[in-house]
């Protein structure tokens, strides 16, 4: 049999055939080779011996040489023109039409056979040029498949000799390295649809013919860099590659000929046998019997056919998956990061519990799942949750340049509804320590290729697979300096999770900034370099799908923690999404608008990459070169351009990857001019790409989570109606005698419980953290959050139930009988008002003084101030175990509380000053500055306090310890202005002293 040349790397479906194709030539899904191939390759071979050889031959032979033996004379233009002057310039004329297309001939073949770089325009051959390409085109389509011609990425799936690390699934061919021209790519296009015509047309002569005998394929051998999959194998001999699945549900777990089983659909080897559904056709396939095969293939047809219903009776039996996945998966042909076993200390630290519902037994009543597009993404969730985090940073300390008391930005408002759930989707699905081991690694790549005086490699892709890194490069760089190691071939660097833990932060500019997520495949999770892309990426589908993929893209690329600056640029979408970073994002209005950018842009660039003499940015981006200069900038157009501004789009974006630009389209069909790589979303959620060997589980921002996050971005930001009411704490104790707590949890300062029986020593580490949490969230925690939270890899339900029956039955009941822990009407976990923390009461005693009884009352206000302070007794949760609360990283309590113990003393400075009691000022002062020590404000206060006990001798040695602290940064210029006030010449002291 006859073997075919292309198939998807993953060996998985990769979507509708009539869906996203690739305008440049791409690895193609060639039928087997007919009678009519042989035919027109005969012919054009024939063409070209006459053209190229019969045609100088013929001239020499009739004509022989047509221009003079000599100079030719004045006289010369005055004889008249006979027939063989007439002929000799005919003659003339010809050779040159020969060379000419001889030249083209030449060109066509070196582009074709190299399949590196673009090929040459001869000049004045338009239609010459085209002529000589379709005919070494067709002439090699038989000794050798397109896609053998075509640059692209290298099989994922084969392991290299001595290499057991499990390698990545991943694209079996990457759009070439070099865009084709448009004349080419038509070609490319009209074959596949001849080969589309000639399929459909077997297909309509298959159907009518009797299906007496069943029909086996057997699986070719691997022929060059390509192999089989069910997906051509469908496309081939049923007329849709997506009909793989009726293949594989036919041959599922079947034992084959080498004892193996089929239970993965993309893990098919050479030599295994394929019944096939019953209107199968094409000449590759076998009826049993068959005379026309060998003894040996007729005995494995025949035991094979005897396992069909044994088959189809353990299917019925067998639980979804198969027992035998994975099986002997190094030697399978399309293979996945190798599963880790249990306990593997390099197992993915993002592992948290699957179920989208969680079930906490009667009394807690039932939960209710969050985002599954959030949950699904740990980079985006982490990008986002990150940025969240400083957002609101920043509006607290913004905030503490305000007035004291009443201030808008000391309790940010608490989520509600869509914006609660999304926030806590992000808590669930975020994985930091992915995103920190990513960012480390590309960056330590970086530091040791700069080391070895090396430049960056073109990296078309990134793949996570429990842990490990797979860069896939667009083409071999020689041996990747360690750790690295390379992977299945020289086009995959690999660095396991074990040895990216050992790099450590670096200063190094990021290497890849312009990777974005873009789904999952396998259990692997694929990162696009948007900047590296060889022109324009196209996503079709429907609007809102593209919208959700594009929203993902613009918020991940905005928020992510590997890379240092860069500019999204967005298109027809995304205006309200400029709160997540207002320094990366920019919106424009229209196409127009984009071209009068781009064009200047791409013309600076240019220039400036001539300047510093590098060819790319990559080159730019180690060594002393100055990096800022090379941040990319990725064009999100998600409006369908027309054709007049698809042509310009794709002549602006031709010279795009060297220069840092990347562009990703949006178009209502996959036919859109000078697309390098085309993608479909499709509504089911999934991310073709049939070309690249793609079918991914797509990752999502759909509108209602996308409104959501940008809902919570927009209640933190600082700027965001600053005269506003002031939000009260999130839960107010009575603080007179009568609301004494049945609970009482000390959290400022060292962790301390009243109250309560001290549980059993095994367990109460994790009762006290799971409490903890729940008292930092008076407003209520998802059991998957605490979940999450408390274990950080994952956990099965029956242990976290079993925690949750521990907590609530430790807790106890209040005196009415009702629960301390109990589930609200949202199904989040919450405590009754009777458990109380020492956070709860300082929150309320300053809340109290400065806007209840205190602001009417002096003396209130005083007693009030000082029983607060009384309560700090250092940072939270001061001696809390190594390795537990991590979850406080994405809390702002660790912000919140030193301004809330410095609003507390200020305050109280104030209260003691308006008597003139400037010792107790400082007193005040003192005791907050051992919580907020970084508070500039506290000590300015100091310097006004001691400056009022008339002691210009403390003064002077107040002056002296806040030089000695402020160290090689100086004195904050708020700080210098006072002590000039105060103490003019603090200067000479501080001279005296440098």
């Amino acid at each position: 049999m006859a073997r075919r040349s292309t198939s998807s790397s993953t060996g998985r479906p990769t979507g509708n055939p009539s869906g996203p194709r690739n305008r440049t030539p791409q690895p193609v899904r060639v039928r087997r080779r007919s009678f009519g191939d042989l035919v027109k390759a005969f012919l054009a071979f024939v063409v070209l011996l006459v053209l190229v050889v019969g045609v100088p031959g013929a001239l020499a032979m009739t004509v022989g040489w047509p221009l003079p033996h000599s100079a030719p004379t004045m006289d010369w233009l005055s004889q008249p023109i006979g027939v063989d002057t007439f002929l000799n310039t005919l003659t003339v004329i010809v050779w040159l039409a020969w060379a000419q297309f001889t030249a083209c001939v030449l060109v066509e073949v070196k582009a074709a056979v190299s399949g590196v770089g673009l090929p040459s325009r001869v000049p004045g051959a338009g239609p010459s040029q085209l002529l000589a390409r379709q005919l070494v085109a067709a002439l090699l389509l038989v000794g050798a498949t397109a896609a053998s011609l075509t640059p692209g990425l290298s099989q994922l799936g084969h392991s290299m000799e001595g290499n057991q690390k499990g390698t990545v699934a991943a694209a079996q061919a990457a759009p070439g390295l070099l865009a084709q021209q448009q004349e080419q790519a038509k070609t490319t296009a009209a074959a596949l649809a001849e080969q589309a015509s000639h399929a459909a047309a077997q297909a309509a002569h298959g159907s009518t013919a009797a299906h007496g005998a069943t029909k086996y394929y057997r699986i070719q051998p691997p022929e060059g860099r390509h192999h089989d999959s069910l997906w051509e194998i469908a496309q081939r001999h049923l007329g849709d590659g997506r009909r793989y699945k009726e293949i594989y549900e036919l041959n599922k777990d079947r034992i084959q000929p080498d004892g193996s089983r089929l239970s993965e659909a993309s893990l098919i080897r050479p030599g295994w046998i394929m019944e096939m559904p019953g209107d199968a056709h094409g000449g590759e396939l076998v009826e049993n019997p068959d005379a026309h095969v060998s003894p040996d293939v007729q005995q494995q047809i025949g035991d094979y056919a005897r396992t069909g219903d044994h088959a189809q009776q353990q299917q019925q039996h067998q639980q979804q998956g198969g027992q035998h996945a994975g099986e002997d998966g190094a030697t399978a042909q399309i293979t996945v990061p190798s599963q880790r076993q249990a306990g593997d200390a390099g197992a993915p630290t993002h592992a948290h519990d699957t179920s989208g519902h969680t079930s906490f037994g009667s009394s807690f009543g039932s939960s209710f799942g969050l985002s599954e597009a959030l949950l699904g993404a740990p980079l985006l969730a982490a990008g986002l949750l990150a940025a969240l985090g400083r957002r609101r940073r920043q509006a607290l300390w913004q905030s503490a340049l305000g007035a004291v008391g009443g201030r808008r930005g000391m309790e940010p408002p608490t989520p509600t509804g869509d914006a609660q759930d999304v926030q806590d989707a992000l808590l669930v699905g975020a994985d930091p320590e992915g995103v920190r081991l990513l960012d480390r690694s590309l960056r330590g790549l970086a530091a040791a290729l700069t080391a070895e005086s090396r430049s960056l490699p073109v990296v078309y892709a990134v793949w996570l697979s429990h842990g490990d890194l797979h860069l896939q490069l667009a083409q071999p760089a020689g041996k990747p300096p360690a750790p690295w190691q390379l992977g299945q071939d020289q086009t995959f660097w690999t660095l396991s999770r074990a040895d990216a833990q050992r790099y450590e932060d670096t200063d190094t500019a990021a290497p890849y900034p312009g990777l974005v997520s873009l789904g999952t495949m396998d259990d692997s999770r694929l990162l696009l370099n948007l900047e590296a892309v060889p022109g324009i990426v196209s996503l079709s589908g429907r609007e809102a799908d593209r919208a959700a993929v594009f929203a993902s893209v613009a918020a991940e690329l905005a928020t992510n923690g590997w890379s240092d600056r860069m500019t999204i640029t967005l298109v027809g979408f995304g205006a309200d999404l400029t709160p997540l970073a207002p320094n990366r994002l920019r919106h424009l209005d229209d196409v127009d608008a984009l071209f009068e950018t781009m064009e200047a842009e791409t013309r600076q660039r240019r220039g400036a990459l001539g300047a510093a003499g590098h060819d790319s940015v990559l080159t730019g981006r180690t060594g002393p070169a100055q990096h800022t200069r090379w941040a990319p900038n990725l064009v999100l157009l998600a409006a369908q351009p027309s054709a007049e501004d698809a042509v310009r789009l794709a002549e602006l974006a031709a010279d795009a990857a060297r220069l840092g630009i990347g562009y990703l389209v949006g178009t209502e069909n996959s036919d859109l001019p000078g697309a390098a790589w085309a993608m479909e979303i499709t509504p089911d959620g999934r991310l073709l790409a049939p070309l690249l060997g793609l079918e991914l589980d797509a990752q999502l921002l759909p509108a209602v989570q996308q409104r959501a996050v940008v809902e919570l971005f927009v209640e933190a930001d600082p700027e965001r109606d600053p005269d506003g009411p002031t939000n009260a704490p999130p839960f107010l104790v009575d603080i007179s005698e009568q609301g004494r707590p049945a609970v009482y949890a000390r959290l400022v300062g060292p962790y301390e419980i009243m109250g309560l029986d001290t549980p059993d020593g095994n367990r109460s580490a994790l009762l006290h953290e799971a409490l903890a949490l729940l008292l930092l969230h008076r407003e209520g925690v998802h059991p998957r959050v605490l979940s999450s939270a408390l274990w950080p890899r994952g956990v099965t339900e029956d242990v976290r139930d079993a925690l949750l029956e521990r907590l609530r039955a430790w807790l106890g009941t209040d005196p009415d009988g009702s629960p301390r822990l109990r589930a609200d009407d949202t199904g989040r976990l919450v405590l009754a008002k009777s458990v109380v923390s020492d956070l709860d009461v300082l929150r309320s005693l300053y809340y109290e003084a400065t806007q209840g009884k205190g602001a009417e009352s002096r003396a209130v206000r005083g007693r009030l101030l000082t029983d607060a302070l009384v309560l700090v007794r250092g940072p939270l949760l001061a001696d809390r175990a190594e390795g537990r609360y991590r979850w406080l990283t994405h809390e702002i309590i660790d912000a919140q509380l030193p301004l809330l113990v410095a609003d507390i003393g200020l305050a109280l400075s104030a209260f003691h000053l308006e008597k003139d009691r400037a010792e107790k000022a400082i007193e005040a002062l003192g005791a907050a500055l051992r919580t907020a020590s970084a508070d500039e404000r506290l000590w300015n206060e100091l310097l006004r306090a001691t400056h009022a006990t008339g002691d210009p001798d403390r003064v002077r040695a107040l002056a002296a310890d806040l030089i000695a602290r402020s160290g090689a940064r100086g004195l904050p210029p708020r700080t210098e202005a006072l002590l000039d006030e105060l103490l003019p010449t603090w200067r000479d002291g501080a001279a005296a002293t440098g």
